[in-house]
């Protein structure tokens, strides 16, 4: 039997282009009429944390959207939410890596803008989501960025203070659960609460501190709260997960559904708590639409399409 070989030159770039196709995480389409087929464009997510459901809603909609639009999907984040360091490393190894476009939810609003500057010098664009880079600064570095997705934090605040407002009758004592200071997200929830309970005379803050976003700092926090203030009547969380913390606080001080409590997120369980009347509502922001509509975005300009400067997502009180 006669056997037929490859030159060597030849074997070895054969075997050099699988190689360059494994490396880049993309899969070799069926070849037609003898020409390879175009590569699919690499998109990639790069959330605050996985450890957050909010967060892992939105990966299953950027997952679903990137399999009906033909793209690969690179999702990644840092072990916790507040690891501004931690997305940034990320974020700067997946610009090496040349992904075709980027979308972001900040774990720090000013800290993002650096790597969105790197991100613009190498040609890949950038979708921002949940959390606004901080505008001033982005224009002072010259950054630029395709698109912001995400909900209205302030008026999910405002209808939180309103919604607080009304199931106290306009007097009581609220205490308040912060995210990280100086970050928009929570900033802002902040700031359309407070407003909107500084038109009742009878409602007075007694606390507002940080938990940093995480459950076991709710619960410390808001245990360390109900002590300094034993007239607290109502708490508003800047999340669910700050929010379900500060719930076995008070079940462990023996006052389960003798406080008001509201967080943000709409997360399963807060939900669940809501049915059961140990939470009194949450404000949903529909986080897997967030991710399917920036992976939708991200492919729309890469195929030259215009997007929207700002796309609103819809809030929704759930009580």
């Amino acid at each position: 039997m006669k056997l037929h070989s490859l030159s060597v030159p030849a074997a070895l770039l054969g075997a050099a282009a699988i190689l360059a196709g494994c490396n880049r995480g993309e899969q070799a389409a069926p070849a037609t009429s003898g020409a390879a087929a175009p590569a699919k464009p690499t998109v990639a997510f790069v959330m605050k944390t996985l450890n957050n459901p909010f967060f892992i809603e939105m990966q299953k909609g950027a997952e679903e959207a990137a399999a009906k639009l033909g793209v690969n999907l690179i999702v990644q984040a840092a072990e916790r939410e507040i690891d501004v360091e931690r997305q940034m490393q990320i974020i700067e190894n997946l610009i090496e890596r040349k992904v075709a476009a980027l979308c972001i939810t900040p774990s720090g609003s000013r800290e993002i803008v650096p790597v969105v500057v790197k991100a613009n010098k190498a040609g890949i664009p950038v979708l921002i989501v949940d959390t606004r880079a901080d505008e001033r600064a982005l224009a002072a570095a010259g950054g630029r960025i395709a698109t912001f997705i995400g909900s209205d934090n302030y008026d999910g605040g405002r209808i939180a203070g309103e919604f607080i407002a009304a199931r106290l009758g306009g007097r009581g004592a609220v205490a308040l659960l912060e995210g990280i200071p100086g970050h928009e997200t929570g900033d802002s929830r902040l700031r359309g609460f407070r407003e909107a309970v500084a038109k009742f005379p009878g409602l007075k803050i007694v606390a507002s501190q940080p938990a940093n976003w995480e459950r076991d700092q709710g619960y410390n926090v808001f245990q360390n709260i109900l002590q300094a203030h034993p007239e607290t009547t109502a708490l508003f969380a800047c999340s669910d997960l700050m929010a379900l913390g500060a719930v076995e606080a008070i079940a462990a001080a023996g006052r389960t559904g003798k406080l008001t409590v509201v967080g943000f997120d709409a997360l399963p369980e807060a939900r669940e708590n809501i049915r059961k009347g140990v939470m009194a509502a949450t404000v949903a922001q529909f986080s897997a639409r967030m991710g399917g509509v920036a992976v939708e975005y991200a492919v729309k300009h890469l195929r030259g399409k215009k997007i929207p400067e700002f796309t609103p997502v819809p809030i929704e009180l759930i009580k």
